[in-house]
């Protein structure tokens, strides 16, 4: 068996968003003129979208003729938002996940339904059932043929990436009729280290062609001793100042590990720390939150450890959850009028929208609050804004109000879900075989530049020629 030469024509790449940008992640994955794969088909936000225009922006413009197959590494909005616009213009082959994202699937897409197309509950129930006739979940760590024909074999092995729950990193193994082989490694989104509810991601053996994000390619995170003690620092300062910490976070991943480590402080924590209310004003959030439960056997060690020892890491006494909307206004009200000591987790992770506005338009101009970003803010969103100008007292504009920020802000790097430039390196230096090609996505251009100055290094103390492409959209 001899390895497809870099002189060889297939496999080719393109890539319909999630280049040059964090967002819109989707990646063509060409095994011949007459098969191809898509890896992720997401939104994009934030400085990445067409503010003017979103239905055409995220309308899909590349021919679909040859795409048998969609491979998702996880549920996130930006690699799965644009599924009803892929579906729309004809795309009705299996779509590829790991068995808690097809759990955690239909939830994502139900929600981005009712934002961006419609609110009508039988169509909706007619898209999600023609989803659901769709989707093929599959076991981590088990090759799954997804091609073969005259001669020519594709298949694909996922592998937990550490993510979200669910999310997976994916292996494509080519073999062509004369014999050579490729084998192509798109990263998705990777977790860090020490994550909590998630084991981290494991190395793949071999690849030649690495297709990688690069969010964090120019950062490092704080270890997870230091977040803690900021995550405990922030709710401190909370309850001195009689006021709330409101945390902008996604629905799935960020919230759900947000509590995990809620309950460990209020576990440890004295009086006033087990009198302090954890408010989850999201549905969708408790939604995803109630999955999590479900899927506890993908839970790692740790949290295991936790549940035998009685604890319910993500159901106790201090947690409540928002549904209705008139309940959301009300408690809006009720935390910026009195003062009362909590936490607010709410969605959108980069305050673009949802409910976390209506907080911030409540409470950032008094100082006795407090946001808390823990995760990566995107160019252009209320956001970046929030906390570039937070410190100085700045202004942001939350639906067309210019707002001065007078709450603290504090951003908490090491809750990311994403791993950091030191994970990046370290998922390339963990392999047995290293590629010939790396391509760099998924990261703004300084992130990428950086990462791609990094690998090189690699590459010359390890004498491994590495071409290090850093692609653009499509």
């Amino acid at each position: 068996m001899t390895k497809q030469s870099m002189t060889e024509s297939y496999p080719r790449f393109l890539h319909h968003g999630g280049a040059d940008g964090v967002t819109g992640s989707c990646h063509r994955y060409i095994a011949s003129p007459e098969h191809a794969m898509l890896v992720d088909c997401g939104l994009f936000q934030g400085q990445d979208a067409d503010h003017l225009d979103s239905l055409e922006q995220h309308r899909i413009r590349f021919d679909l003729d040859s795409v048998f197959a969609l491979v998702v590494t996880h549920v996130h909005i930006d690699h799965i938002g644009r599924l009803p616009y892929l579906m729309a213009a004809g795309f009705d082959g299996p779509i590829y996940c790991s068995e808690p994202s097809a759990k955690l699937l239909p939830l994502v897409i139900e929600d981005a339904l009712k934002i961006g197309f419609t609110r009508d509950r039988r169509l909706i129930e007619q898209f999600l059932n023609k989803v659901d006739q769709q989707l093929v979940p599959l076991p981590y760590k088990t090759w799954k043929t997804v091609l073969d024909e005259k001669g020519r074999r594709v298949q694909i092995r996922l592998q937990r990436a550490g993510h979200i729950l669910g999310s997976a990193y994916v292996e494509v193994d080519q073999r062509e009729p004369d014999g050579q082989t490729h084998r192509t490694v798109f990263s998705g989104d990777l977790g860090a280290p020490y994550a909590p509810l998630l084991p981290a991601p494991k190395s793949p053996y071999k690849a030649d062609t690495l297709i990688i994000e690069s969010t964090y390619g120019n950062r490092l995170h704080e270890s997870r001793k230091d977040r803690r003690l900021k995550l405990k620092a922030a709710v401190e300062h909370a309850l001195e100042n009689e006021g709330t910490v409101i945390i902008p976070a996604f629905s799935i991943g960020r919230t759900q590990e947000l509590l995990y480590e809620l309950e460990d402080l209020i576990h440890r924590g004295g009086e006033r720390w087990q009198a302090m209310e954890i408010i989850v004003d999201s549905p969708l959030a408790a939604k995803f939150t109630q999955v999590y439960r479900e899927l506890k056997p993908f839970w790692d060690a740790e949290a295991q450890t936790r549940i035998k020892a009685g604890r319910h890491p993500l159901s106790f006494d201090n947690l409540y959850t928002v549904d209705s909307h008139d309940e959301h206004l009300q408690t809006v009200s009720y935390l910026a009028k009195t003062g009362r000591p909590a936490i607010v987790l709410a969605a959108s992770g980069m305050a673009t929208g949802g409910r976390v506005v209506n907080y911030l338009k409540a409470m950032i101009e008094d100082p006795r609050h407090h946001v808390l970003f823990v995760g990566y803010q995107a160019v252009g969103t209320p956001g970046r804004a929030i906390q570039q100008h937070g410190p100085e007292h700045g202004w942001v504009e939350l639906d067309g109000e210019r707002k001065t920020i007078r709450a603290g802000v504090t951003t908490i790097g090491g809750y990311s879900a994403h791993a950091d430039q030191k994970d990046l390196l370290n998922f390339l230096k963990r392999m047995k075989q290293w590629p010939n090609t790396i391509r760099l996505v998924h990261g703004d251009w300084e992130a990428r530049e950086e990462l791609k100055r990094k690998f090189e290094q690699l590459g010359a103390e390890r004498q491994h020629r590495l071409e290090i492409v850093l692609p653009g959209n499509e």
